[in-house]
């Protein structure tokens, strides 16, 4: 069962902090977001293989899919 990471606000994805596929802990900074000026890291919520569904640069609003956590 995978878990979702959705995007807490609108804005763009800055850089992704780990590889696509790589294995992480919950609470591991997964990418880093930029909204106004303001760096918003997101974490992993749980622990898992993560799998993003945006590339570095992708504009997303609140409430978009970033990637899925399983």
């Amino acid at each position: 069962m995978s878990t979702p990471v959705l995007s807490p606000i609108t804005g763009n994805i800055w850089k992704l902090e780990v590889e696509d596929g790589a294995t992480v802990a919950a609470g591991d900074e997964i990418l880093i977001m930029e909204s106004m000026k303001m760096e918003i890291p997101v974490e992993a919520p749980v622990a898992g293989v993560c799998r993003f569904s945006v590339t570095e640069g992708a504009n997303v609003q609140e409430g978009d899919l970033l990637a899925t956590i399983g």
